[in-house]
């Protein structure tokens, strides 16, 4: 990092007064090493309070909320929502390096001379002689070119998945990464005879009112659907969502519904709620 400020270690002295800190980041023309350099007062001396106990580990929720946010504004379709989540993301990129900085392990620049070297090593169709033309030869190709750089950290196809990511994203790797070894179904509709399968079993297991059994074929058919999303070519995650919103909002609808007629909804029978229901289903059918 070229910028002075930026630099300066977190015990050297910082300027005294909140505008003379001010002047000093405002003078930084880049916006991404103004961005660092923010990041660096906050953690520096005569900084903030928060910034300074964050942890890599307590900064971990705080990186996956700020990426489901992103999402919810790239389906939106909304610019400005999705400029101020992706500056969101980017701090907690920021936030990290800071953190690692400190500790004379890395930088903002490190990581991204980590990721510049990853892509060009992995797309030699564009840097080199290689040659790639369907995006699935692309695919292949960095499979391939990844299997080689991870083969002496990792000793099964199977590694390399984070433990930590939601259950239907992490189903849904792990199917991509054994498929492409071939060990795949031939066709979507042997995925749905699996699904059928499974759905029997959990019938089974729910007339025995075997708890464990119950949570185990449960799985077993969650893990199937995800199956079939990736036959029908749909993230199971983002397939998710809309039906998520929908309900949400038919359901808003209901509450609506049910105050106009000067109720409390706990007073409202099943029966009457599935009314305000399909009355919520035909008048969006009818917009």
């Amino acid at each position: 990092m070229s910028d002075p400020f930026v630099n300066r270690s977190i015990q050297d002295p910082i300027p005294e007064s909140p505008s003379e800190r001010l002047a000093g980041i405002e003078a930084i023309s880049d916006p991404i090493r103004r961005l660092v350099a923010i990041m660096a007062t906050l953690r520096g001396p005569g900084g903030c309070p928060w910034d300074h106990k964050q942890t890599h580990q307590s900064l971990t929720p705080h990186l996956i909320e700020e990426a489901y946010e992103m999402i919810e504004a790239v389906e939106e379709g909304n610019d400005p929502h999705l400029v101020e989540e992706l500056g969101d993301v980017l701090l907690q990129v920021v936030f990290h390096a800071q953190i690692a900085r400190e500790g004379d392990r890395f930088d903002l620049d490190t990581v991204a001379q980590s990721i510049c070297d990853k892509l060009i090593h992995r797309h030699p169709h564009v840097f080199g002689d290689a040659q790639a033309h369907t995006s699935q030869q692309v695919l292949s190709q960095w499979e391939r070119i990844k299997a080689e750089e991870k083969r002496l950290e990792r000793d099964s196809i199977t590694s390399g998945i984070p433990k930590q990511l939601p259950a239907l994203l992490r189903s849904a790797k792990l199917q991509k990464k054994v498929a492409r070894v071939g060990f795949d179904w031939d066709g979507i509709e042997d995925v749905l005879a699996k699904v059928e399968e499974e759905l029997a079993e959990l019938r089974q297991s729910l007339a025995l009112r075997d708890q464990a059994a119950i949570e185990l074929e449960l799985g077993d058919l969650l893990f199937s659907v995800v199956n079939v999303a990736r036959f029908a070519k749909v993230d199971p995650e983002i397939a998710l969502h809309p039906s998520i919103k929908n309900f949400i909002r038919r359901f808003r609808q209901v509450e609506q519904m049910v105050e106009s007629s000067g109720r409390p909804i706990q007073e409202c029978s099943l029966r009457e709620l599935d009314a305000f229901w399909e009355r919520a289903k035909m008048d969006e059918a009818s917009d």
